[in-house]
This record gives C-alpha cells, sequence and structure tokens, in this order.
C-alpha cells in the first residue's frame, strides 16, 4: 500500500486536487508498478503561518 504524501499551501480547487491525484497515481503504477486502487494519495493544505522555510515563517516571506 503506497502512500503518497502532498504537503502544500491552500488554494487548490477540488478539480485541480483530483487531476494531481490521478497524476501521482498514474506516475507512481507507471513507474514503480502496481495496482491504482492500491496507491494512497494524501493532500495535506497546511496555511502559510504553520509552515518555516530558511528560518522564517512562510506567511512572512510570502504575504498576500
Amino acid at each position: 500500500m503506497p502512500i503518497i504524501r502532498v504537503e502544500m499551501f491552500p488554494g487548490r480547487t477540488t478539480d485541480q486536487k483530483r487531476e494531481m491525484v490521478k497524476a501521482l497515481t498514474d506516475a507512481f503504477v507507471a513507474t514503480a508498478g502496481g495496482n491504482p486502487a492500491g496507491v494512497h494519495v494524501i493532500i495535506s493544505d497546511i496555511e502559510k503561518s504553520d509552515w518555516g522555510t530558511g528560518g522564517e515563517l512562510n506567511s512572512d516571506r510570502f504575504p498576500d
């Protein structure tokens, strides 16, 4: 049971997430084999204020 985790800032639509899940599943099966039904994709939308890069919060680095 492969698990692909995607952590990203919020803002993608459900349709974009749907396409991403399909593309990631297809890519995994094409490169590593297996059954698409066994590939799990977990998407976590993480606020910029809960994610730091290079010693600072992304909400400070990339204000809206």
